[in-house]
Parts: structure tokens; C-alpha cells; sequence
């Protein structure tokens, strides 16, 4: 607000300079330079003052503004850290030290104890066992890799050339007539 009333007042000084400004040239011109004319340009000079000081303290307003705005947004910050450190201390009250090695020891006595069950159900297989898989893998792989017999007649050593049989009639043309 008082920005504002300050802008104002810039905006009046101005207008009151540029007539009074307007004024002393008309005393000049018209001869009157030692009253009147002198008079306005000290009056000129004094708000010229008074608008330099006044810019200075709008300068000093909004600074002032910017300042007030950004301490605003350190007080949001620090009331954030602050309900984020209560939040922490909550938890660290529900869940201490003592509490999760507890839970983390019972955690892996249920998953030693799910092993020890997963072998009973499953039935350790003993050496024997093992061993009569492995003959009998053994004895599927032979299978399936037996070869044919390989005939026992020399091969020909030259293969036979067909005769063409000339002027026979092909069968479909026989038929179509």
C-alpha cells in the first residue's frame, strides 16, 4: 500500500514539474527571469529532490517485500522439517533397534523352518536313489540314440541310364482325345 501511495505521489510531483517547468520557460521568454522564473526552477529542484527520495524509498519497500516473501517461505521450510523430525521420532518410537532385530531373527528362523519342512514333503533322495536316476537317464539317452543298420551290399559303381522310350503318347493327351 504504501508502494502504491508513494507511486502516486511520484506520478503528482511529475505532472506539478512539468507544468512549473512549462511555466519558467514562459517567465524566461517573457523577460521575468530574475522573480518569478527563479523562484519555480528552486521549487523545480526541491521535488526533483523529493522524487529521487522517494524512488529510494519505494526501492527500500520492495526490498523490504522481497525480503518478508522469502522469509515467509524459510518459515514453511522449517515448519516441514519440523513435522517431518516429529514424524521420524514417531517411528523410531514404534520400531526401535531391539524390535527389528527381532523381527529379522524370527524371520529367518520361519524361513529355516519352511526348508525343514519343504524336505520332508519332498523326501531326500539317498545316494541309491541318485545313482538309479543316472542309469536310467543313461539307458534313455542310448535309446534314442541308436542308428540304423547299415546294409552290408557293395554300392554299384555305375548307376544305370534310363532309356527314353521315343513316340510313346502322353497320358493326358491320349485322354483328351
Amino acid at each position: 500500500q504504501q508502494r502504491d501511495k508513494l507511486k502516486q505521489f511520484q506520478r503528482r510531483v511529475g505532472l506539478s514539474l512539468q507544468r512549473e517547468r512549462a511555466l519558467a520557460r514562459q517567465l524566461l521568454q517573457d523577460g521575468k527571469r530574475e522573480g518569478k522564473a527563479l523562484l519555480l526552477l528552486k521549487k523545480k529542484r526541491y521535488q526533483e529532490q523529493l522524487l529521487d527520495k522517494t524512488e529510494n524509498q519505494i526501492s527500500n519497500l520492495e526490498r523490504m517485500v522481497q525480503d518478508i516473501e522469502f522469509t515467509q517461505i524459510e518459515m514453511k521450510v522449517i515448519e516441514g522439517l519440523k513435522i517431518g523430525n516429529e514424524c521420524l521420532n514417531k517411528m523410531h518410537q514404534v520400531m526401535s533397534i531391539e524390535e527389528v532385530e527381532r523381527i529379522i531373527g524370527e524371520t529367518q528362523d520361519a524361513v529355516e523352518y519352511q526348508r525343514q519342512i519343504d524336505e520332508l514333503l519332498a523326501g531326500s533322495l539317498t545316494e541309491e536313489d541318485e545313482d538309479a536316476i543316472l542309469e536310467e537317464l543313461n539307458a534313455i539317452t542310448q535309446e534314442q540314440m541308436e542308428l540304423p543298420e547299415v546294409p552290408s551290399e557293395p554300392l554299384p559303381e555305375k548307376i544305370p541310364e534310363a532309356s527314353p522310350v521315343k513316340n510313346k503318347p502322353k497320358p493326358e493327351l491320349v485322354a483328351a482325345s
